[in-house]
């Protein structure tokens, strides 16, 4: 392919400080629109425009010949996004969405592709969220290691509220213009995130923020906080400890852990400020700062506290033991997300029992007890993952047999099914142990 992107990457990795001033030329490449139309979700919720992955697909060339066109000559214009929510944990509303028209996400996937190319390479060690070959257990993995081999004393676990709500634009473009001096691009850049909201019939326009759900706006959120936040704790905060000091983000959600309290204590003072500056707010009821490693619970029952703990991505880490009796970093699935996750799919099956047939709600609900286990069967959860299937398969027999005018199961009859489905078995699927190398 003419304008293929694994040479952008060559270039940033060969030349780290280079500015790039030719990069519009892959988004508009004809191409490079197709690969990203062919990787695009059909079956995601429509945009505004109402059209399908299928519909635009039908004179697929002759609309992206026509897109590409409009983006050479920069008539191309965002439609404004439709304004959906999803269950959030502590919100009777919901987590807010903005869906894009189907064109404008594979003009989204076409910037976001160059834009992982130029950011990639630069990006820190410490960042794991929205990026190439990386996961969340992989950042889980490497908090549970660093606490059981480094010295490590005290933890500062930090929520950014509001984030993608409060993204400054112009902070953003002069985050860009460090490596990007395209401007076509950051033009086009700036349209996708000044696109109107559409909610209840009503837009509303955009002023600032970065719009969840976009596919753009993951990496544009890494952009920004890896110059607020991890080239600052590299370069400000870890030269100066006197002890070790390590951070770890998953998009805006963040996690640093020290040897020494005063040092926890004075990044928590500084970081304030820090953020302040770039139009960020801390969230106080997610953020706090604790003891927490081999000497913290002896000190805990000394001063009379409860064993310390703390949550970050979904997980309570706890103060554990090994077999011979010496300190072991544990996690378990935290109580608030067990309880959220069993009460939505409760909500979830009541709405369609008496909707959609048996077997493909069986589908469904297999889907998500396996989705859910995918991600917390992981070395000392097993027992809180056995319990939540428990609770799960129950709540479905439950409410298959509260459908009305429709046949009843026994148990032997609805494990009989559950086998015949192959319905998953609790075991783990993630190794987590601190101790393996």
């Amino acid at each position: 392919m003419a304008t293929d992107l694994t040479r952008v990457r060559a270039y940033v990795e060969k030349h780290p400080e280079a500015v790039m001033t030719s990069l519009y030329h892959h988004v508009t490449d004809v191409d490079n629109l197709r690969l990203c139309f062919e990787g695009l979700d059909g079956s995601k919720a429509k945009g505004t425009d109402g059209v399908t992955k299928e519909e635009y697909g039908w004179n697929l060339e002759e609309n992206l010949a026509s897109l590409s066109k409009r983006l050479k000559d920069m008539g191309y214009r965002p439609k404004d996004r439709k304004r959906s929510f999803i269950p959030k944990v502590g919100s009777d509303k919901g987590r807010p969405l903005a869906i894009s028209a189907f064109e404008d996400k594979i003009v989204e996937t076409a910037v976001k592709r160059v834009l992982e190319q130029i950011y990639e390479p630069m990006f820190l060690d410490s960042s794991y969220g929205y990026r190439e070959s990386r996961s969340p257990h992989q950042c889980i993995d490497a908090i549970g290691k660093t606490i059981q081999h480094k010295r490590i004393n005290h933890i500062v676990e930090a929520d950014i509220r509001s984030f993608f709500d409060r993204l400054n634009w112009e902070w953003l473009d002069k985050f860009l213009r460090h490596r990007i001096g395209d401007e076509r691009l950051l033009r086009l850049i700036k349209r996708m995130l000044m696109a109107g909201i559409m909610e209840d019939g009503l837009t509303r326009a955009s002023e600032e923020g970065a719009p969840q759900g976009s596919i753009v706006s993951p990496v544009l959120s890494n952009v920004y906080l890896h110059y607020v936040l991890d080239l600052w704790f590299k370069n400000r905060i870890k030269p100066y400890a006197k002890g070790e000091a390590y951070l770890f983000r998953f998009a805006d959600d963040f996690l640093c852990a020290f040897q020494f309290k005063e040092e926890a204590e004075a990044f928590e003072r500084h970081l304030k400020d820090r953020l302040e500056g770039f139009n960020l707010e801390i969230a106080p009821e997610k953020t706090r700062r604790m003891e927490y490693g081999p000497f913290a619970v002896q000190n805990a029952k000394r001063r009379g506290d409860k064993t310390p703990s703390f949550t970050f991505l979904g997980l309570t880490y706890y103060c554990g033991k090994t077999r011979n009796g010496h300190f072991k970093v544990k996690r378990c699935t935290s109580v608030k997300k067990f309880r959220v996750k069993l009460r939505e799919y409760t909500a979830w099956v009541r709405k369609v029992r008496g909707i959609i047939p048996t077997g493909e709600l069986m589908r469904k609900a297999k889907n998500k007890i396996q989705g859910h286990l995918n991600y917390y069967a992981i070395t000392d959860n097993y027992e809180l993952c056995k319990k939540y299937h428990y609770w799960f398969t129950r709540i479905t027999f439950k409410w298959l047999n509260r459908r009305s005018q429709r046949q009843s199961y026994n148990w032997e009859q609805f494990n009989q099914m559950l086998e015949t489905i192959g319905w998953p078995k609790v075991k783990i699927k993630v190794n987590l142990c601190p101790f393996r190398t």
